[in-house]
């Protein structure tokens, strides 16, 4: 049995979003065999209340909480201007939570700390410098210096993005930089999918990798038909996130009026917290409706008949295509979207690239009931390797090598 100290970016419970699913089912896989203590920050509209986190404690035998700094638009811009580290390296960079960081390395025997995502990666140095002996894991959970790319490469072609192209193209630079520190600093280094390993290792060849995919509990996705939000199709994330952002822009604007050419009643749910401001203007189109926060994300699934995931950029891979899979939905899926799971369109999922490609996918299993049913049940029976039971075991062959 080890001793673990986890870094989180947010309080990994409830879990209404990707990186805190994958947090909270890495401490539930640890904490079957493993004493786990919880280092996390806090958002605003996170709490700490027993009655709302008590999974989370009966799995930790100790979580402190840090809220999570704030930052004005004039301090990331003097960031900018006056170091050379990427935004994320500053954007959970807090004294308080150094200072908490460095107490509870003196006051226990960790064996283990690891970090989870790279906007935590900074706080290594702290961790060297009170505890040089102590064991580093740094779970990446996207390939960040290659979502950014993509960012670049996505806005370029947009002049109206010029701008944030030009964001993206520094931040390119200072992330590769950043990122390979981040992997050469830490003892163990681990990825969510093949591909991202492979992105990391162009960054730093000789570096072991281990991959461990993104995973949920499969048995809480046996929808309760009796509890449905009823809508055609369905996308769902977290929406200020600019992956989702832009996916549900494209599809609104390239796809979405070649469905509704043929399917006029068509509708389209786009379900998650923090709706950014440039998704104002959906409410305004027809069959498009924007949740805002829900309480589960559940219902929604449960009455979908198609699930979209229309990115182009990202990387990583996605917990809301195995949340689907679990579901039982048809999903119709970029490969961008896909990327990192071994899929075969046709078989789990159909993939589609171009908007008249996305649309005639989408339009067929609307309408046809029969094919959505046996991708769906392919999708369901895909999905049960990514049981967290399956899945977070991995990380003892990490330990048991450094």
């Amino acid at each position: 049995m080890a001793k673990i100290l986890l870094l989180t970016p947010q309080l990994p419970y409830p879990t209404h979003q990707g990186t805190s699913l994958r947090n909270f089912n890495i401490i539930q896989g640890l904490a079957q065999i493993h004493q786990v203590t919880l280092l996390s920050f806090l958002e605003d509209n996170q709490t700490t209340e027993p009655a709302v986190i008590q999974p989370l404690l009966d799995l930790c035998q100790q979580i402190v909480t840090v809220p999570v700094p704030s930052r004005s638009t004039g301090k990331r811009l003097g960031q900018l201007l006056t170091t050379r580290l990427p935004d994320m390296a500053h954007r959970l960079y807090s004294t308080p939570f150094d200072i908490s960081l460095r107490r509870l390395l003196t006051e226990n025997e960790f064996d283990i700390v690891q970090i989870e995502g790279i906007e935590l990666a900074r706080y290594a140095e702290s961790i060297r410098i009170v505890s040089n002996g102590i064991k580093i894991i740094f779970d990446d959970h996207n390939a960040e210096t290659e979502l950014q790319q993509r960012n670049f490469e996505t806005d370029l072609r947009q002049p109206k993005r010029w701008v944030a192209a030009g964001y993206s193209w520094v931040q390119v630079q200072r992330l590769a930089r950043f990122e390979r520190w981040a992997c050469d600093v830490a003892d163990g280094v681990t990825a969510v999918s093949s591909a991202d390993k492979i992105h990391l290792q162009k960054l730093l060849p000789d570096k072991p990798i281990t991959v461990i995919p993104n995973c949920i509990d499969v048995s809480q996705y046996q929808l309760d038909m009796a509890e449905t939000i009823p809508f055609d199709l369905v996308f769902s994330g977290k929406m200020d996130y600019r992956p989702n952002v832009d996916a549900v822009l494209w599809f609104a604007d390239a796809v979405w009026p070649l469905v509704r050419k043929q399917r006029p009643l068509a509708t389209l749910a786009i379900v998650g917290q923090k709706p950014h401001a440039r998704l104002e203007r959906l409410r305004e189109v027809d069959g498009i409706t924007l949740t805002g926060w829900v309480d589960k994300v559940q219902p929604y699934l449960a009455g979908a008949k198609v699930y979209i995931m229309p990115f182009r950029i990202g990387s990583g891979t996605r917990l809301k295509l195995i949340e689907a899979m679990a579901a039982g939905l048809p999903i119709v899926s970029t490969p961008i979207g896909a990327e990192g799971f071994p899929v075969q369109s046709g078989r789990e999922i159909v993939l589609a690239e171009r908007p008249e490609e996305m649309a005639t996918a989408v339009v067929t299993l609307l309408n046809n009931p029969e094919q959505r049913q046996q991708l769906g049940a392919s999708a369901r029976q895909f999905a049960q390797q990514y049981d967290w039971r399956q899945v977070i075991p991995r990380f003892e062959q990490v330990y048991q090598a450094l």
